[in-house]
């Protein structure tokens, strides 16, 4: 039996920019959605958050705020402090598309089955209500993934 892929486990749930200032980036957004700005929050410090990147712990944190769009929200994120993927993102295109993200039902089998057609993880960490895992498909997909789970 083959295993499943991500439409099987779960559901695409949000589209990520990186910015490099979310305040100026929520009101364009809200703008063009005809939609409220929304507030922006900042990310748990790594005691809380548990954030590592590349298998270390970072002291990232990032402004985010979200538009919720039904099934799929936009999520804007403006990198704060210490090395991460966000930073990464927005240095490395500026201003753009940072991750795709579904939520899973079960976060390590998809890790696993992604790890062997060559896609790493890259950043982790918990929030409220669940957890986070980045993975770099940039050279499968053009895109890094999220996999967005609850904490086992």
């Amino acid at each position: 039996m083959a295993a499943e892929g991500l439409t099987q486990q779960g559901m695409l749930t949000q589209i990520a920019f990186t910015v490099p200032d979310i305040e100026k980036a929520s009101k364009a957004w809200a703008a063009a959605l005809g939609v409220p700005v929304p507030e922006w929050h900042l990310t748990d410090p790594v005691e809380q958050a548990h954030t590592k990147y590349q298998g270390r712990p970072t002291p990232a944190r990032a402004k985010l705020a979200f538009f919720n769009l039904g099934q799929v929200s936009i999520e804007l994120i403006e990198p704060v402090d210490g090395p991460s993927t966000w930073r990464d993102g927005l240095e490395a295109v500026g201003y753009g598309v940072h991750h795709v993200a579904f939520h899973v039902e079960d976060a390590d089998a998809a890790v696993a089955r992604l790890g062997e057609q060559g896609v790493p993880v890259v950043q982790t960490g918990d929030y409220t209500g669940g957890r986070y895992i980045y993975l770099d498909a940039i050279k499968q997909l053009g895109v890094t993934l999220e996999l967005l789970a609850k904490r086992p």
